[in-house]
């Protein structure tokens, strides 16, 4: 079974949204223009990178990331990395073609049958809708946060707001950094 990582900018409060300046919410860019840049404190961007077997994102992740990041040298491993989209209103006309494999996924089903092929880790960026679907269905097995130290009030949440059982979580990595960013990785116990 494929290992499913979460990988998420965060504030302290929960907020996933626009962190890196998408356009129509208020605090849009909060990764960047109100923490202090340090190189060392994403070092786990750059090991998603070369430990990841394929990239799963949600329709509007995709659409925001697809048109970018198959130019960026930051991004340079995904781009041949096989990609899947979950996705209900997605059609193959509107995948990109400089950007490698791209499969469609019309349901959580189809993400739990992915997870049982053989490979390695699947990471998912972005995608606040998939990723709370995906943790109430119980398909993700590890988290890897960068916290903010910034509470951003409203926002699309990383987490469900379900009424759920407790699950709980195993701190395998963490790191605070000078610029009060911190480093938490989690593992899903099962």
């Amino acid at each position: 079974m494929r290992t499913l990582i979460s990988s998420a900018f965060v504030s302290l409060d929960g907020v996933v949204e626009a962190p890196g300046g998408e356009p129509g919410y208020r605090n849009s860019g909060w990764t960047f223009k109100d923490v202090e840049f340090l190189p060392e404190a994403f070092e786990i961007k750059e090991r998603e990178q070369k430990e990841a077997s394929a990239i799963l994102l949600g329709r509007t992740s995709y659409e925001a990331f697809s048109p970018v990041w198959p130019d960026m040298e930051d991004f340079a491993d995904y781009k041949l990395m096989p990609k899947y989209v979950v996705s209900t209103t997605l059609t193959e006309e509107r995948l990109v073609t400089n950007w490698g494999e791209t499969t469609i996924l019309r349901s959580l089903d189809e993400v739990a049958a992915l997870k049982e092929t053989e490979g390695g880790p699947i990471i998912v960026h972005g995608s606040a809708t998939l990723n709370r679907g995906l943790s109430d269905a119980g398909l993700i097995d590890r988290y890897h946060l960068l916290v903010f130290p910034l509470l951003l009030g409203a926002g699309k949440r990383l987490f469900s707001s379900s009424d759920r059982d407790t699950q709980k979580l195993k701190l395998v990595e963490h790191e605070a950094y000078a610029n009060g960013l911190q480093k938490q990785v989690f593992d899903v116990v099962r």
